[in-house]
């Protein structure tokens, strides 16, 4: 039997406790059909209590992984997240525009939940500056698409104008062809880079704002009421790569990327003594 299968590289930090980073993605890949690789950032010592430690990998090491990869198994899709030094982000735009990396999705982790800022100002500037181009879909929460957007954002109506702002600002950039291409390029990077602005229960609960530079849209989803949300975002942007790896548009990989994240939610795992990790393989345990 020849079996193939669409692809999807996740580019993260590892979690040690298996709810967030590389471990989130890789569950969150497989549960929605495409074969999931890894190329770590950093080691973390991490559980449902915080992180008490981080340990990166070299900027050459990450070279040889992204290199491993795309010239074996070049994937369908590519899931960015949390990248806190600046010459690792330099290494992944130039890797993936040299490669000619498609369906990149970028989940730009700054800032914590308790209002703690998670990378540098040096790193986001790189970021903004050279990744955030390349990406097809960033998905940005309230806080990050605060520092992005350089405005308050208090309502939809504000969320609406924040990431509009974004896009268009990285269109720009993009636009420029600002050195992000290495001279030996492979193939083409997007031309333009969606914004999916995560809500949050602190302004309209689960309903995320999409823009495109064909326009905006609403995704509204339902309020569940479960504390353990570890993960949440690595599992909604690496549910959004996977369904892109597979060939759906973008509008039609939110939809079910917010529909896949409802249900891990549901489920109620409770796992640990702090915001607990979701039940990623949720459809595993119906069928039993």
């Amino acid at each position: 039997m020849n079996v193939k299968m669409k692809t999807a590289l996740t580019i993260a930090g590892s979690d040690c406790s298996g709810g967030a980073g590389i471990q989130a993605d890789i569950k969150t890949m497989c549960m929605n059909g495409v074969y999931a690789m890894s190329a770590v950032t950093a080691l973390t010592v991490q559980n449902t209590l915080g992180v008490t430690g981080i340990s990166e990998v070299s900027p050459e090491f990450l070279r040889s992984q992204l290199d491993a990869v795309f010239t074996d198994i070049f994937p369908d899709a590519v899931k960015i997240g949390m990248v806190s030094s600046p010459a690792l982000v330099e290494v992944i735009a130039e890797r993936l525009a040299f490669y000619g990396a498609k369906n990149v999705v970028v989940d730009p982790v700054m800032v914590a939940t308790s209002g703690s800022k998670l990378i540098s100002d040096e790193a986001r500037a790189v970021l903004v500056e050279k990744l955030l181009p390349l990406a097809a879909v960033i998905t940005p929460n309230i806080p990050e698409a605060e520092i992005l957007s350089g405005m308050t954002v208090s309502s939809k109506e504000e969320m609406e104008i924040a990431a509009k702002r974004i896009g268009e600002r990285l269109e720009i950039k993009e636009r420029a062809g600002e050195k992000l291409d290495g001279k030996e390029q492979v193939g083409e990077r997007s031309s333009s880079c969606a914004v999916l602005l995560k809500g949050g229960h602190s302004i309209c609960d689960a309903d995320d704002y999409l823009w495109t530079p064909r326009g905006g849209m609403w995704f509204c989803g339902k309020r569940i009421n479960n504390p353990n949300t570890h993960g949440t975002g690595c599992t909604l942007s690496s549910a959004i790569a996977a369904e892109l790896a597979k060939g759906e548009g973008l509008e039609v990989a939110v939809l079910h990327a917010k529909t896949y994240i409802s249900n891990c939610l549901e489920a109620e795992l409770n796992l640990g003594h702090g915001s607990g990790p979701l039940m990623h393989n949720y459809a595993l345990l119906e069928k039993n």
